[in-house]
This record gives structure tokens, C-alpha cells and sequence, in this order.
């Protein structure tokens, strides 16, 4: 009963989101590096960190992990607004990050060594998460995909009614999202958000249950972010502007699938994998060969689609 009350409760929230947003004009524009085309609400992402606030309220996370995702949808929101330098934009994730190192007693727990990288890798996911958020649907797909993958585990027993939580607020976004015609865009308040917490939740399974293969729930926007990285700097290109060379931009801008597609093929091959992972963890084959051998598939086939589809749009250029 209460999360059929939450899920009304986080409709009505969007719903009054809305009359604000437009009263307010907060809106997104086309431009040449975006992926649409019609003006656009923005912000509609705010569910989530309403909804880890939410689950606060009841009892289910705690008020320290409350303040570092609160912090980041703050900035975040504020630069969705009015865009902001990247200090202040740095400055509130970095300030998060220990928050959750804190919460999590990784000062404690964790080499002093192995800090650094950790820190690095969670900012690096927080922007390439945001970087993905490009086309309709592709978040809270995305999104739902791996928090319902983690409700599987049997470490996250105790989080489930977290889990439900954020779940829900996807299935309130993702109404008014996941249509040909998105009536909201997440914002950067939505994604920085959503990826602040996908991180520390993946910090807290790896941590209970000692299996790092479960980084692979996250690996299909990790390996995209990361080669798309590498190609970026391999051409000169400044990696922290906006820009449209990631594989579901090439899919959705170049060759003309549509978001909706796009968004199910990303979130549908992450469910694939993530199935995978579990079944290799409960037949105790998730040993650390494998998943090196996984990894390097995974990467081997992103570069060959990649590839196909570099190719498909110069032949389709030659021919223009």
C-alpha cells in the first residue's frame, strides 16, 4: 500500500513540477549538439532526489547519503537554470563523494591507496552518466534496469524498501519520459543525482558482498563514457563541452533510430549483462578470469558496433 501511495504521491510531485517549471520557464532549447528537437521542460529529475529524500523520512537510507545527493541536486539545479562554472559543479560532487566514503567507513575500512582511485572513478562516473542523458528514455531505463537488478541480490535485502523508493520515482519520471514526445527532460538535477546514488549503492554491494564483478550492472554506459573519452582526446577535442560522439547519439542523430529504440537497446543489453552476472555470481563462477574475459568481450563488441556504425554514417554522408 505505501508504494502504491508513493507512486501517486511522485506524480502529483511531477505534475506540480510542471506548472513551476514552465511558470519559471526553465526549459531546454535545441541546439547543434542535442539529440531534440521541440522545447522541452527541464528538471524533471527532481523526483529522484525528492525521492531518496523521501526514503529518508521513512527510515530507509541514511541522512548522510540524504545530504550528499541533496547537495549535488542543489548545483546541479541551480545549473540547470543558469549554467555554472565546473568549480562549484566539481566542488559539490567532491564534497558528496566523502560524504558517502564517510557514511560508508571507507576511511576506515578501504587502503589509504585505494581512495584516490575510488574517488576518481565515481567522479568519472557521475559525469559520464551525465553525459548519457541525451535522448528520451535512456536515464530511467537505464535507471530502472540496475536498481532492479540490485533488488535481486542478496545484499541488498535490508535496502529493498530504499530500492522500491527510487524505483518509483523512475516509473513517475519515466511516464512523462519515455514517449516519442518527452513532456520532461531529467535535467542535470535528475541525472547527477541518480548517479550519485547508483555509485553508492554499487560501493555498498561491492563492500558486503566482496564481489567486484558487480560493477558490470554499470558497464554498458562505462565502457561507452570510456572509449568515447579516449576518441574525443585521441582528436583534440576539449572532453568536458558538450558533444554528440557517444554510440546512441550516432544511433538516434546519424542514423535516425528512434530515442525510444535506442534507449530500450541500451537499458535492454545492461539487463542482458546484468542477468548474466547474477547467474555467474549464484553458480559461484563470477571469479576474477571471468570477469576479465566478460570485460574484454563487452569492450571488443561496443568497438566493433561502434565501428559498423561510424562506417554506416560515412557511407551515408558519401552518398548525401
Amino acid at each position: 500500500m505505501i508504494y502504491a501511495i508513493l507512486l501517486i504521491l511522485f506524480i502529483i510531485i511531477e505534475l506540480i513540477y510542471f506548472k513551476i517549471a514552465d511558470y519559471y520557464n526553465i526549459i531546454d532549447k535545441p541546439n547543434s549538439r542535442s539529440s531534440h528537437t521541440n522545447i522541452t521542460l527541464r528538471g524533471g529529475g527532481i523526483i529522484f532526489p525528492i525521492a531518496i529524500l523521501t526514503a529518508c523520512l521513512l527510515g530507509y537510507v541514511s541522512w548522510i547519503d540524504v545530504v550528499a545527493v541533496v547537495l549535488v541536486s542543489i548545483v546541479s539545479f541551480i545549473d540547470d537554470i543558469k549554467p555554472l562554472p565546473t568549480l562549484p559543479r566539481f566542488v559539490s560532487q567532491a564534497v558528496a563523494i566523502v560524504l558517502i566514503f564517510w557514511e560508508l567507513n571507507l576511511f576506515s575500512e578501504a587502503a589509504i591507496w585505494l581512495l584516490p582511485i575510488i574517488f576518481i572513478l565515481f567522479i568519472g562516473w557521475v559525469n559520464v552518466f551525465n553525459f548519457m542523458d541525451g535522448i528520451n528514455g535512456i536515464t530511467v531505463l537505464y535507471s530502472f534496469v540496475v536498481i532492479a537488478s540490485l533488488s535481486f541480490l542478496e545484499v541488498s535485502k535490508e535496502s529493498l524498501p530504499l530500492l522500491f523508493t527510487v524505483g518509483l520515482s523512475c516509473c513517475a519520471f519515466g511516464f512523462f519520459n519515455v514517449r516519442k514526445k518527452a513532456k520532461t527532460f531529467s535535467g542535470d538535477v535528475g541525472s547527477i543525482s541518480m548517479a550519485v546514488f547508483l555509485a553508492y549503492f554499487m560501493i555498498k554491494t561491492i563492500m558486503l558482498s566482496g564481489q567486484i564483478g558487480y560493477l558490470f550492472f554499470l558497464s554498458v554506459y562505462g565502457i561507452d563514457g570510456v572509449i568515447t573519452i579516449f576518441t574525443r582526446i585521441k582528436k583534440k577535442e576539449n572532453i568536458l563541452e558538450p558533444h554528440r560522439s557517444h554510440l546512441y547519439q550516432y544511433l538516434a542523430n546519424e542514423l535516425g533510430y528512434s530515442h525510444i529504440f535506442v534507449s530500450l537497446l541500451y537499458s535492454g543489453t545492461q539487463l542482458i549483462i546484468n542477468v548474466v552476472v547474477i547467474y555467474l555470481e549464484s553458480i559461484g563462477k563470477l571469479t576474477v578470469p571471468v570477469i576479465v574475459f566478460f570485460l574484454l568481450f563487452q569492450v571488443i563488441v561496443y568497438l566493433w558496433v561502434r565501428k559498423n556504425v561510424v562506417q554506416k554514417i560515412n557511407l551515408k554522408s558519401v552518398i548525401i
